[in-house]
């Protein structure tokens, strides 16, 4: 690298020539392969280092100008960053896609442009939404030239692969690193001390000043792993940083040298267990405990390296916000708070009143989920236990705030009680979105809905104790890899009518609208359309050996299965089709294949059970001659960004209907839309954005409001006069619980049927049932009018211009983190 300052001269040339030369040097030098024994794994890694020796001749100047420029930086901190195959992605940004095609293409060896990209295995570093919006957040600040950094866990596992054996999901290690990673940079240089235990002795200083010392405390190395992060145009590349726990001690050699060989490593293979896996199970002790020992070790050495980097251009803590802003992506970094204060006042020794003004100055939260049960508690005991120092400064960050609301509501001891940091009851508890609350100068949402009942119900306490601290950021997702990259086929049809400039300023698709009305255009638009449905109809077939025809409607709800994303109210729909078409195999009915993907978290033993259900009633449906092409259901395994990338642009119907106030915002409706996809969807999170975008008359909305949902839970609510009033919905529960589907387990789905009609159906699948059938009884209707379908579709894309996530990003930066982008 350079010298601070002065500029990098790139070695390397874009065009074809170069970039084959490139390809055969590497091939040579760093895969150790010759072109007649390589195979396209090898290929896949030459590409990889040759795309990746133009991402780092960005990518230093980049963090050059930084350091000249003295920038504000922006510290995206996230427990998972789901960021997909990097090269295409990569290639696509540096403006360099097409040449790279030729150039793999040109060298005469028969390779397959498709095949080498193939090889890549995506990073395992994250699950559903919450990475994936992480990974799209990099991707803006990168292209709009905001000095953004990620920092999260190198996972040696990830979640886990998802298998479906018997109708069963089945998990097994997700190994993404077993072939190496070619876009990685080890720090061996960068490393961080973490420490965990121990106790904390009080002492008074020469000054008289009580002070506290962490000791005794066991320890653990941080090393941090680079990942570059090009934006669109190649102008700016970011980094994010994962870290990847080592060991203090290799071995005991006392132990290796007395034949215990098991014993003699036990240390390092206790320590370096923090980075293994995503998410481990926490329905055990063991499990709660690395859960938050990850959340800690990630927190505690990325604020060891930010403050780091501060201190080599700065004395000045009172600078520090001006100089860092620290965005935590749900509660899973919220010891950010009590990490900075122990770090400013313990080791710095920062008068404690100027140490909160400057960590709350530095820090935000954005919340993602609604749901009282999602929001991370962890027992007072645990937290002490493991990090003593951190529960004394919780309890001090509490006691004061506390002290300021009980002096501006005097004998509101209710009040105190729900704002509290520690949650009293049978165990007392740290709940830490409160301390992420209270720590944060700023608070938002993720969808205007979300936001909205943010501030009327989980933290309305904290809404009048500081009006407009909650604010909201409805999300976005970046059109280079969600349209550009996924569907180059309708990008080009695109670029064609109103040129390039909506890669980068997706408002401009406004101008598509004049050309829904254009029959020529039309027709591109649905000939594009059916090619995407044709290949992700080619890849099920191969993978799951079930023929789809491409003529049905693809009706598509992939995302992580969960009770309140309703995927049993799309299954209970399915039935009641299938029940249709067997009484009346004449029935004129509009063909539908209905795809389902998702995983559920491994102990979440209801949302497996509706997995299986899914295969089952396919297993049936799929295999009844009666049925034929009328009607199929597919369940794809391991659903991924990979994935996603062949099922976005096929998709023509996108299913959105989690219960109303239940889903913060939502991803992948914007993905769908944005690739001409019609939404069936509830009044819940980014589905009424996209109604104000697009028009209702473009959607399918149905179902309770998020008002009346609240109502019902109130009032309480009985779906038996549901149940009675609508023949159909009963007919369906009645053949999932009697064992239909599951003739060699009659009781199965005795539990599910059981949740609807005995338990309170508390996600209310039974209330919006009747309104759910109705709007699909309008997706059939102007289906039989593809002409239509397909100028409404048209719109769906030409107005989802506030979707991008460089929107997203802009808005934060001007409203939260006080930087500015391109």
């Amino acid at each position: 690298m350079s010298r601070v300052g002065q500029p990098v001269v790139r070695l390397l040339e874009d065009d074809v020539d170069s970039i084959k030369f490139s390809l055969a040097s590497h091939l040579l030098y760093s895969v150790g392969k010759e072109p007649i024994n390589a195979n396209a794994r090898d290929w896949f890694m030459a590409t990889a280092y040759a795309v990746r020796d133009r991402v780092v001749e960005r990518w230093m100047p980049t963090l050059s100008r930084y350091y000249t420029q003295d920038a504000k930086r922006v510290y995206y901190m996230s427990m998972e960053f789901l960021i997909g195959r990097t090269l295409t992605n990569a290639m696509i940004n540096l403006g360099i896609y097409d040449t790279v095609k030729q150039a793999i293409g040109d060298m005469g060896l028969g390779l397959d442009f498709d095949e080498i990209v193939g090889w890549e295995v995506e990073a395992a570093l994250g699950n559903g939404g919450l990475g994936r919006l992480a990974a799209c957040l990099l991707d803006s600040m990168a292209t709009l030239g905001i000095a953004g950094f990620g920092y999260g866990i190198r996972y040696d596992y990830g979640m886990f692969t998802q298998h479906v054996e018997h109708g069963w999901q089945v998990e097994s290690p997700e190994n993404w690193l077993r072939y190496g990673n070619p876009w990685e940079f080890p720090r061996p240089g960068v490393i961080y001390p973490v420490r965990f235990g121990g106790r904390v002795i009080h002492y008074k200083d020469v000054l008289g000043h009580t002070r506290a010392q962490w000791m005794d405390a066991e320890e653990v190395m941080a090393m941090a792993y680079d990942v570059p992060i090009p934006g669109y145009g190649g102008r700016t590349v970011n980094n994010l940083r994962l870290w990847s726990a080592k060991s203090t001690r290799e071995f005991d050699l006392k132990y290796f040298n007395a034949g215990n060989y098991i014993e003699a490593v036990r240390d390092k293979n206790e320590s370096e267990t923090l980075s293994k896996v995503l998410y481990p199970s926490d329905m055990t002790s063991r499990g709660k405990e690395l859960r938050f020992k990850q959340e800690y070790f990630f927190v505690a050495a990325s604020i060891q390296d930010i403050l780091s980097r501060f201190r080599k251009s700065h004395s000045d803590w009172n600078l520090l916000p001006e100089k860092v802003a620290v965005q935590l992506n749900d509660t899973h970094p919220a010891l950010v708070v009590a990490e900075l204060m122990r770090v400013l006042v313990d080791e710095h020794q920062v008068e404690w009143a100027r140490a909160w003004a400057i960590t709350k100055a530095c820090c935000a939260y954005t919340n993602h989920t609604l749901l009282p049960e999602a929001l991370e508690t962890w027992p007072v005991e645990m937290f002490g236990r493991i990090l003593p120092r951190h529960l004394e400064i919780v309890y001090q960050i509490n006691h004061e705030f506390l002290q300021e609301v009980r002096h501006r509501h005097p004998g509101d001891s209710e009040l105190l009680r729900r704002v509290s940091v520690i949650g009293e009851g049978h165990e007392q508890r740290v709940r830490m979105a409160h301390l992420a609350v209270i720590g944060s100068h700023k608070v938002n949402g993720v969808a205007a809905i979300h936001t909205g009942l943010m501030k009327s119900t989980i933290f309305s306490d904290f809404e009048h104790l500081s009006p407009g601290k909650i604010n909201n950021k409805t999300n976005g997702v970046t059109p280079r890899r969600w349209l550009l990259l996924a569907n180059p086929g309708l990008s080009k049809l695109i670029t064609a009518r109103i040129g390039d400039g909506w890669i980068s300023d997706l408002d401009q698709l406004h101008k598509l609208e004049p050309f829904a009305d254009d029959p020529d255009f039309r027709a591109r638009f649905a000939a594009v359309k059916r090619a995407n449905k044709e290949r992700l109809a080619e890849v099920i077939g191969q993978r799951l050996g079930v023929d789809i025809e491409v003529d049905a409607l693809f009706d598509v709800m992939v995302k992580r299965i969960h009770e309140y994303k309703r995927q049993l109210l799309n299954v209970l729909h399915v039935v009641t089709r299938y029940l249709r078409i067997r009484t009346n195999p004449l029935l004129d009915v509009v063909p539908r294949t209905v795809i389902i993907g998702g995983k559920s978290a491994p102990g979440y033993v209801t949302a497996k059970l509706i997995i299986k259900l899914i295969n089952d009633v396919a297993d049936v449906v799929n295999n009844d001659p009666l049925v034929g092409t009328k009607l199929k259901l597919v369940f794809i395994p391991n659903y991924n960004v990979s994935t996603a990338e062949l099922v976005m642009p096929a998709a023509e119907l996108s299913e959105q209907i989690s219960t109303a106030g239940t889903e913060a915002s939502g991803t992948g409706n914007m993905k769908m839309s944005m690739n001409g996809a019609l939404t069936v969807g509830t009044w819940d999170g980014a589905n009424v954005e996209i109604c104000e975008e697009v028009g209702e008359a473009n959607m399918f909305l149905f179902g309770l409001t998020a008002h009346e949902v609240a109502r019902h839970r109130i009032d309480g609510y009985d779906p038996a006069p549901m149940l009675a009033a609508h023949d159909d919905l009963k007919k369906a529960l009645d053949l999932i619980g009697n064992g239909f589907f599951s003739p060699e387990e009659p009781d199965l789905y005795k539990p599910l049927v059981d949740n609807l009609t005995v338990h309170g159906d508390h996600y209310l699948l039974t209330a919006d049932y009747p309104l759910y059938m109705a709007a699909q009884e309008r997706v059939d209707q102007l289906y039989r009018n593809p002409d239509e379908w397909t100028r409404k579709a048209i719109l769906n894309v030409a107005r989802m211009g506030k979707f991008s996530s460089d929107r997203t990003v802009r808005e934060y930066g001007e409203e939260i983190w006080g930087v500015k982008g391109r």
